[in-house]
């Protein structure tokens, strides 16, 4: 009698194709630093990524809500301000003007960037309670990452990069790094300097216009 047994051999693109499937799992399932470079984006190359994507912001790190991943890369081409934030600091309620200033220049390019540090012991150990307080009570809409380091060898490594360029790492909560749309940081104020300060806000304005 003929046999009608099929044969489970996959032909060899087949077998391809499960490899290739098989290795990508396996990619997007291996561990990744909280604090790490930034993956080149899909289809990219890095010879392109190095072109579009400044050295200061060619990190990805992750966001305060969820810790979903997120590469500073997509901030390239804008003016940037980088506080580092605290929930529990006599300074906490500059949240109020630095949400006023991102939304009042938005529009023409600016976004505010706020980085929770614990390093002045001023912000809770919970993420929930730090978004609570930057989202709920001060009504913040502008991008907050996870808590982290901002100074000294362990500071995550953007401000590393913005102490370096200044000369200024973060001697206080709220501080700010303003950073122009080529990444290249312009200017450093203080804990002292409200969001809505005259040379905050003249220095917003020239890097705006700067092209």
């Amino acid at each position: 009698m003929k046999s009608t047994t099929t044969s489970l051999r996959l032909r060899p693109a087949h077998a391809l194709a499960a490899l290739a499937a098989l290795a990508a799992f396996v990619a997007a399932a291996a561990p990744k630093a909280a604090w790490s470079q930034a993956a080149a984006p899909a289809g990219a190359t890095a010879a392109t990524t190095a072109a579009t994507c400044p050295p200061l912001l060619d990190h990805r790190v992750p966001r305060l809500q969820d810790e979903a991943p997120q590469h500073l890369c997509q901030y390239a081409g804008k003016v940037l301000l980088v506080v580092n934030t605290a929930s529990y600091c006599g300074f906490t309620s500059q949240f109020e003007g630095l949400e006023a200033l991102n939304a009042r220049y938005a529009s023409r390019g600016l976004v505010v960037l706020g980085f929770p540090s614990n390093d002045f012991r001023q912000e809770d150990a919970d993420a929930k309670k730090t978004a609570e307080v930057c989202f709920n009570t001060y009504g913040v809409r502008f991008p907050m990452f996870a808590t982290g380091p901002v100074r000294g060898a362990d500071a995550q490594p953007l401000f590393r990069q913005l102490a370096a360029a200044t000369g200024k790492q973060p001697s206080w909560n709220f501080n700010k790094y303003l950073v122009g749309r080529d990444g290249q940081p312009i200017a450093h104020f203080g804990s002292t300097t409200a969001p809505g300060a005259p040379a905050l806000t003249a220095a917003v304005e020239k890097a705006l216009a700067a092209r």
